[in-house]
């Protein structure tokens, strides 16, 4: 039978189940630009409306996956393991997961993207290094894959176009919200890079997309589905946002912070989800039996030292300066540090996420728009955190800026977005659950 694309927009619009075949052509003929972007809008917003079944986001994203280039690093190793995290406030999470289960012999070779809004993305942070290079071919990935065991590099390939295109309409329809479609975005480029095992990190909260814990799980679920149905081994680890992870936002300032988790000196709400995290992947590569195992080797390798020198080894390897991994002093420092006092006695009843993310993008740590230039030192550090005692006049935070234009706005933002109270409050836990196939 004949695809009409009208036909394929009526069936969602009107409730129906689309095939697979009905799927996959849609993907090959949007990619080849047969189908306009104005009937795929009409197909994105119908799917906001309809939903899909996750039969059916397991069949769309498996077409997405396979829309462009397809990544096997099997002759480098028998599996590969990966982690995305979808997205948060003082998120440095991969800059020390990544070297903990590499120094437990499982390979992570992880394709990161550049941040847009709040903070830089990873590979933001990791050119807080001195000569650190993003772009390697893929013959260079995976030969340091090899040597290295550990590879972290931006998306040179052309992997999941149909992913980049739809992502692009559905953000100027207002259809970015649908569940389905965040799924197979997501999953499309985890499957596209090879991935056999994959931990999915999913922020809930004030600075997340999913602000509630209900939304947080379906979409967990939905993710893990769509794995298992495509052959994968599946974790969703839930995770609090609606506090800054951490104490630090900022790119040169987030990675002093993983530096000290690989050391064992990390703030306890960012160390238990890098231990969770890690061992999960652990768990998932074969490496444990059981969480307990696994969050034993995790122990192991941060106190013997590995996971550390398997960072070290990673910086150098991509051109950074190992000079600044040894004395993160010497990573990118801002001009001004300024503090913020409390003006009141009592207990830090709210930090808003959000709005601490807002002001690192104001004093040039995040962008506005695609391709605009990062700062790498600026940032903002957590002096307390939700439920912490506070005196008046005791500092709750600092801001480090370079911009003394930009400096008023931050500090006003900053200081609306910490509230003080009298009544002692429990922190939100930084774990919420873990779904599993």
């Amino acid at each position: 039978m004949t695809f009409r694309m009208v036909d394929f927009i009526v069936k969602k619009r009107d409730g129906g189940t689309h095939t697979r075949e009905e799927l996959e052509t849609f993907i090959r003929e949007y990619v080849a630009d047969i189908i306009p972007d104005y009937q795929a809008s009409a197909w994105c917003m119908a799917v906001y409306f309809q939903g899909m079944t996750p039969e059916e986001t397991a069949h769309l994203t498996y077409a997405m996956a396979h829309s462009g280039e397809t990544l096997d690093l099997h002759d480098v190793a028998p599996i590969i393991v990966d982690k995305h995290s979808s997205g948060g406030v003082g998120d440095k999470t991969t800059l020390a997961v990544a070297p903990i289960v590499a120094a437990t012999g499982l390979p992570v070779g992880k394709m990161s993207g550049r941040g847009l809004a709040h903070t830089g993305g990873t590979l933001d942070k990791l050119e807080s290094f001195r000569g650190f290079r993003t772009e390697l071919s893929f013959e260079e990935f995976k030969r340091q894959l090899r040597e290295v065991g550990l590879v972290i590099a931006g998306a040179t390939h052309n992997l999941a176009p149909a992913d980049k295109k739809l992502y692009a309409l559905r953000d100027v329809t207002g259809t970015v919200p649908s569940i389905p479609l965040i799924a197979s975005s997501i999953m499309s480029k985890k499957i596209a890079t090879g991935s056999d095992a994959i931990v999915l990190d999913v922020k809930v909260g004030k600075g997340a997309f999913m602000k509630t814990l209900e939304d947080a799980r379906v979409l967990a679920q939905l993710m893990v589905d769509i794995g298992s149905h495509l052959g994968r081994r599946m974790a969703a680890v839930l995770s609090d946002m609606n506090q800054p992870l951490g104490r630090t936002v900022g790119n040169a300032l987030e990675v002093k912070e993983a530096i000290a988790t690989l050391h064992g000196r990390g703030p306890e709400d960012f160390t238990e989800l890098v231990h969770t995290v890690a061992g999960e992947m652990i768990r998932l590569g074969g490496k444990a039996a059981t969480r307990e195992e696994a969050r034993a080797l995790v122990d192991q390798v941060i106190a013997d030292g590995s996971a550390f020198r398997k960072f070290r080894q990673f910086i150098v390897a991509q051109g950074g300066d190992p000079r600044q991994v040894d004395n993160p002093d010497l990573l990118p420092k801002a001009r001004l540090v300024i503090p913020i006092e409390s003006e009141r006695s009592g207990f830090v009843q709210d930090i808003d996420a959000y709005e601490v993310g807002l002001v690192t993008m104001i004093l040039g740590g995040g962008r506005e728009k695609k391709g605009d230039p990062i700062d790498h030192a600026v940032g903002v550090v957590l002096h307390k955190k939700v439920g912490d005692r506070v005196s008046a006049g005791e500092p709750l935070c600092e801001i480090h800026a370079n911009d003394e234009t930009r400096l008023q706005e931050a500090l006003d933002r900053l200081r609306g977005a910490i509230r003080v109270g009298e009544e002692p409050v429990e922190p939100w836990p930084i774990v919420y659950e873990i779904v599993e196939d």
